[in-house]
């Protein structure tokens, strides 16, 4: 038994729920809303030491979610321990992000407990929305990345498939960000400064992650073997928050591990007077958890990062390995019983660790491990971006992970040996497909290694999965041309219609059936009816009522009164120049413009609408959260405009703020380079919830497009293979395209005068400079065409019929985006495992 082993407490506590769970409680049941209100007070009571009559919405929150999970435990278990003594084949879903939100009403509403646990909050006279509100968003993602494990952790619950995900236990996540004169400033997200009421602390499941040190080669019976001697250790323990599917037939743990040194405190040094000493091995440990992708800008950024991925990666990988051996015994069988997830290249050095485990822990030969990995492995590939794939430089990864170093060098030897045989005397295939990277200095290539490492390597959209075939990983699928498949993202329409958009989804249910919430396909029943007047009138005051509640949610957070009859004109995503904030931005001083010039034009009032963080060290996407902060501070002041255009930038943009922007947007900006989106998520929710599309054929607009029809969205701008061509033979010349287009040229020309800065022409240069002198992204290319849709949009939108009609088919076209579609495809043909009804 390895130290791990050795210092693991006891054995871990699985959660389930039970397929079969009690029928929802109508907030008509008295005995039930009794049974409810009582609980409630006691938690309010034991858990607190407080009476109703001084308690806060906070501790109202905490007693009302500890009641609902309370619901589920017993049945939860009862669940684990079938599908143990079923011998049922585990998922495991890593991922360094998992964007789940709120919990309190996605735990309810999967339960059918929602409106009786209303009812009786109610009755106990609790503000429901400002009880609600004291629930922080779980700072554990980004973006889409993070959003879309969720949403596959909950359409795993809801199709009875068991397993679970791991990640990390951030103290503070991604930065809480605050807007000051503009710019972006970084704050810790202090989601956990109280007790969190969803999770379980493991205090038995705690795993050694070691770090640094050197390998020795020991003599043994069959030969040498290598003996890893760690300079560092550091413990990692598990905490559980249950993620439940609809209906509560069944739920699965999200393991999120938090690190922690072995001694927290060096008493010698303590004593001695060295206070601050004392902790510094608690600190550097500590460190791994604190917050979601520190800076790299620095060597010890690069270095956290890795320490981040390993540490995670290590401790998950040993808790799957220890349970299937308590549960089957024979590694022999572990992809017949176990299939693991690699979302995106974060978790790549799974692919070393499992070989690690396998042939220094538990004494297996090289070469009967090495097929066992490969196939209990698969990975997730989101990006094209060759700088998002990640490499690590060699005498980093060889410094921190010395005996990881050495199985990456003998796995690559394996591997250009075949590259070899296919291709031989191809030196350029044999440095294209090399696990190491041997330009500008050594670097391990994190997607290489889990491309090679794994059995399925599967792309997000059909576009992205045609590109990397193409591009990033062209000599890889060459090799192994069986290997790529595509399995394009979906979305849980339990979080994103049903709990964001009660009022639609009630209508929806009037035309398609109920049944509808278990089967999105009978959605398409909306197509035939897309016409009919009275249902266009319905989503439209359904439409305006939400986009009432944003313009309160605008002028609190921003202080900008906007008015809920202007068309809603959304971006909300990461901030990144590919994503190409900087042309909306850019076609908004273009219209302001316009405006301007001819005021007493039937212009169509428009608010644009702007959310997003940029990474810490990104300071292009920083400039661009300024300029539109800038731009914003003097459109929305100029009474010459008469409030025909607004330009707004909220702040702290998370999975709440969205539940409330997805539901009122009107107009949904999909707008990224062509080709370099790997998919989307935010497309989907937006048109789910009746959002028209513009955007360029990228990503997941494509199958958007086909299942809503091209002629219901608006697509402007170069396609992929246009980008491409254009950038192989170097033709865009964009101080040709601005000379071309005199409003994008006046528009680059009044930013760099200092006109949207308070006269610092100096502010904004190194964007428009980018622009001018490069314009990687294309920007200036697609500005005409996409100004020209803008305006053709403002013609549709005269036409409110038409703009609910189309509204309408692009709702009825959006049941293949259901997570649930995709995760059934994940089962099938990547992990094989059957799913249930649903």
């Amino acid at each position: 038994m390895n130290d791990s082993q050795t210092r693991q407490r006891g054995k871990a506590v699985g959660i389930a729920t039970a397929r079969g769970a009690p029928p929802a409680v109508s907030p008509h049941d008295e005995d039930a809303l009794s049974a409810i209100k009582s609980e409630i007070l006691s938690r309010l009571m034991l858990g607190a030491a407080k009476d109703a009559s001084v308690a806060t919405q906070r501790d109202w929150f905490v007693a009302a979610a500890s009641v609902a999970r309370d619901r589920i435990i017993r049945s939860w278990l009862a669940s684990e321990r079938a599908d143990v003594a079923a011998g049922r084949k585990r998922v495991y879903y890593l991922s360094l992000e998992f964007l789940i939100g709120r919990l309190y009403t996605d735990v309810l509403s999967n339960l059918g407990l929602k409106k009786a646990f209303d009812a009786a909050l109610g009755d106990l006279g609790v503000d429901l929305n400002r009880m609600r509100d004291t629930e922080p968003d779980a700072a554990l993602g980004n973006g889409g990345l993070g959003r879309l494990a969720a949403c596959f952790m909950e359409s795993m619950a809801t199709l009875g498939i068991p397993g679970g995900g791991y990640g990390i236990r951030y103290d503070h996540g991604l930065f809480r960000q605050v807007i000051k004169d503009g710019w972006q400033q970084e704050y810790p997200e202090t989601w956990l400064s109280f007790a969190n009421p969803w999770e379980f602390g493991r205090a038995e499941v705690v795993y050694d992650v070691h770090f640094g040190g050197h390998v020795e080669t020991v003599a043994s019976h069959g030969g040498e073997h290598a003996v890893w001697h760690p300079g560092e250790t550091v413990e990692a323990a598990a905490f559980d928050l249950p993620i439940i599917g609809f209906h509560g037939r069944h739920a699965n743990p999200l393991r999120l591990w938090s690190a922690r040194a072995v001694d927290p405190l060096r008493l010698d040094a303590f004593n001695s007077g060295d206070h601050v000493g004392a902790l510094n091995e608690q600190m550097r440990a500590e460190a791994i958890s604190k917050v979601l992708y520190p800076s790299d800008a620095t060597a010890a950024g690069r270095e956290l990062r890795l320490r981040q991925e390993y540490f995670f990666v290590s401790a998950s990988l040993q808790d799957i390995v220890r349970r299937h051996i308590e549960t089957f015994g024979d590694l022999r069988a572990l992809p017949d019983q176990v299939a693991i997830q690699l979302n995106d290249t974060h978790p790549s050095i799974a692919v070393p660790e499992l070989m690690r485990i396998l042939v220094d822990i538990h004494g297996m030969a090289w070469d009967d491990a090495w097929p066992l990995v490969n196939a209990t492995l698969s990975y997730t590939n989101h990006t094209l971006l060759p700088e998002a794939l990640e490499s690590w430089p060699v005498p980093l990864f060889e410094r921190l992970l010395p005996r990881h170093q050495q199985i990456v060098y003998r796995i690559n030897a394996d591997h250009l040996s075949v590259a070899k045989q296919k291709f031989p005397g191809d030196d350029a295939m044999m440095a294209s497909v090399s696990l190491i990277d041997e330009n500008d200095g050594r670097h391990v290539r994190m997607g290489h290694l889990a491309f090679v490492g794994s059995h399925r390597v599967n792309g997000v959209s059909a576009l992205h999965t045609d590109l990397m075939r193409k591009t990033v990983f062209r000599d890889l699928h060459a090799l192994y041309p069986d290997r790529i498949v595509n399995k394009t993202n979906g979305i849980t329409f339990r979080r994103w219609l049903y709990q964001a958009n009660p009022a639609l989804t009630r209508l929806l249910r009037d035309i398609c059936g109920r049944e509808m919430l278990d089967d999105p396909s009978r959605l398409a029943h909306l197509r035939a009816q897309s016409g009919d007047a009275a249902l266009q009138d319905r989503v439209t005051a359904i439409k305006r009522a939400n986009k009432v509640a944003l313009s309160n949610m605008i002028a609190e957070h921003a202080g900008v009164r906007v008015d809920p009859d202007a068309l809603f004109d959304v971006q909300i995503k990461r901030i990144h120049e590919y994503k190409r904030q900087l042309l909306n931005l850019l076609e908004t001083v273009a219209l302001y413009n316009a405006i301007r010039l001819e005021p007493d034009r039937a212009w169509i009032p428009r608010v644009k609408i702007f959310a997003g963080k940029a990474a810490a060290s990104y300071t292009q996407a920083k400039l661009i959260i300024k300029l539109a902060n800038d731009i914003a501070a003097t459109v929305n002041a100029d009474p010459r405009i008469r409030g025909l255009l607004k330009v707004i930038f909220l702040p702290n943009y998370n999975v709440s703020c969205a539940e409330t922007i997805i539901p009122a947007a009107d107009l949904s900006e999909q707008i990224s380079t062509a080709g370099m989106e790997a998919s989307g998520t935010g497309n989907m929710k937006l048109s789910l919830n009746g959002a028209l599309t513009v955007g360029t054929y990228d990503g997941a607009n494509v199958e958007i497009a086909e299942h809503v029809g091209r002629e219901n969205i608006f697509i402007f701008g170069l396609t992929a293979q246009e980008v491409a061509e254009r950038r192989l033979a170097g033709t865009h010349d964009p101080r040709e395209e601005i000379e071309n287009v005199p409003m994008l040229r006046h528009a680059l020309a009044q930013i760099e005068s200092g006109a949207y800065s308070e006269g610092d022409a100096e502010r904004f240069k190194p964007l428009i400079g980018s622009l001018r002198n490069a314009d990687h992204y294309l920007v200036t290319a697609d500005f005409a065409a996409y100004y020209a849709m803008q305006r053709h949009i403002d013609e549709v939108w005269r036409k409110p019929r038409e703009w609910a009609r189309l509204a309408l088919l692009n709702i009825a076209g959006m049941a293949y985006f259901s997570s649930d579609r995709s995760i059934r495809e994940y089962a099938d043909d990547i992990w094989r495992v059957p799913v249930s009804s649903g």
